[in-house]
């Protein structure tokens, strides 16, 4: 009786495990079908139109690459790659300067510590249009900080970026750091929260200097924190568009422009979606060369080891 009651054991072990993966299978399928439905089918739609000569509707009048050699080939898209670079290097470095400094003054046990916390983090949770809107103001000649500034009696100072196209684009990118920051100090608070205190302690004993240890001890212990905020940043900058519409509209002139509003105006205003869906697919080139290696360090390389 006792071999019987054994060998059912054994029997229903494998019976449960199969009822539980079917459940689990069950369960996350409405998920897979959203994400292949929304993203896989979606971005392969929108490749494919990139190949046609699709104008205010979509069609299959297939012209090759001729919408990719009229893209490169339009003045209006060259300046936007090259303002999406100029700012996406400044943003990505400045963010990551900035988080890590407000992380390492809220490491250091300050008083006060949940105010600051909120305070930093506090225009993340912003809008990007909110965010525009303000600083476009804070911008202006005649209403902001230059005016202000000047009434107290300091007439020679000057703070308009936005009406000069020279430097337009550091007025959107002062603004996209002073939004982005608080996450990356976020993220660097609890890399810096998760370090072992004997570190800190064994540093001390060797008489090694606070700087260094952050910069060659604590910074490389965090570099996974440092990759996941770069691949955040960095998709962040690819698909920047509510900012720039609501603080310079792309201008003055074409200083601006950038690529994702390149492509709403292509495929709305002026009526052009294939154009606007052959911008779109270089535009995911950026963003897969960024996370590609990402996931495959996270995911794929771990399960070989």
């Amino acid at each position: 009786m006792e071999e019987t009651m054994v060998t059912s054991a054994k029997v229903s072990k494998p019976r449960r495990t199969k009822r539980v993966q079917i459940s689990s299978l069950l369960a996350s399928a409405p998920m897979a079908i959203v994400a292949i439905g929304v993203f896989v089918v979606c971005v392969g739609y929108s490749v494919v139109l990139s190949f046609t000569k699709s104008r205010l509707f979509p069609n299959f009048n297939w012209v090759g690459l001729d919408q990719y050699e009229r893209l490169w080939g339009t003045s209006r898209w060259i300046v936007s790659v090259e303002n999406l670079f100029l700012y996406g290097v400044l943003f990505i470095a400045l963010c990551l300067v900035s988080g890590f400094f407000m992380a390492v003054f809220l490491d250091q046990k300050v008083r006060f510590e949940s105010g600051f916390r909120t305070l930093f983090l506090y225009p993340y949770a912003m809008s990007l249009v909110v965010t525009g809107l303000v600083w476009q103001w804070m911008m202006e000649p005649s209403l902001g900080l230059q005016n202000v500034v000047q009434r107290m009696g300091w007439e020679s100072f000057e703070f308009a970026p936005l009406v000069d196209p020279q430097y337009a684009i550091y007025g959107v990118l002062i603004a996209a750091v002073w939004q982005s920051s608080g996450l990356v100090m976020a993220l660097m608070l609890a890399g810096l929260r998760g370090i072992d205190g004997e570190i800190w302690k064994a540093a001390r004993v060797d008489g090694i200097p606070t700087w260094k240890t952050y910069f060659f001890i604590v910074l490389p212990m965090m570099r996974p924190v440092m990759i996941t905020s770069v691949v955040l940043l960095a998709v962040g900058v690819v698909r920047v568009y509510d900012l720039i519409v609501a603080q310079t509209g792309g201008g003055p002139g074409m200083s601006t422009e950038m690529p994702a509003k390149f492509v709403i105006d292509h495929i709305t205003a002026r009526g052009n979606v294939g154009l606007g869906m052959a911008a779109a697919t270089m535009m995911l080139l950026p963003v897969l060369l960024v996370i590609g290696p990402w996931i495959y360090r996270e995911y794929v390389r771990p399960t070989k080891h």
